[in-house]
């Protein structure tokens, strides 16, 4: 779970228009950080097969959102795979 100040650091970053906190480029952004933060917990917790489910769980709605992106707006897409240094 992000904390509130993160997660508007990153709205604010990858925000498309001044109200914008819903769109597919916000969405992949805190996903993106939740997923690092949850790998940086399952290094310390190997065994923590619940967390590791959750994990799975985002990479999948990841790439959902990411998939359709792709299909959308491609110039979009490859900058923000760039921006959040993710492979294609």
């Amino acid at each position: 779970m992000l904390k509130t100040k993160t997660k508007s650091k990153i709205v604010e970053n990858y925000k498309i228009h001044q109200t914008d906190t819903g769109s597919v480029d916000v969405q992949a952004a805190v996903l993106s950080e939740e997923i690092d933060q949850l790998a940086k917990h399952l290094k310390k917790h190997p065994k923590d097969n619940h967390s590791r489910r959750g994990l799975l769980g985002m990479v999948s709605k990841r790439k959902r959102l990411l998939n359709y992106l792709a299909k959308e707006n491609e110039k979009g897409y490859n900058s923000l795979i760039k921006k959040l240094g993710l492979k294609k």
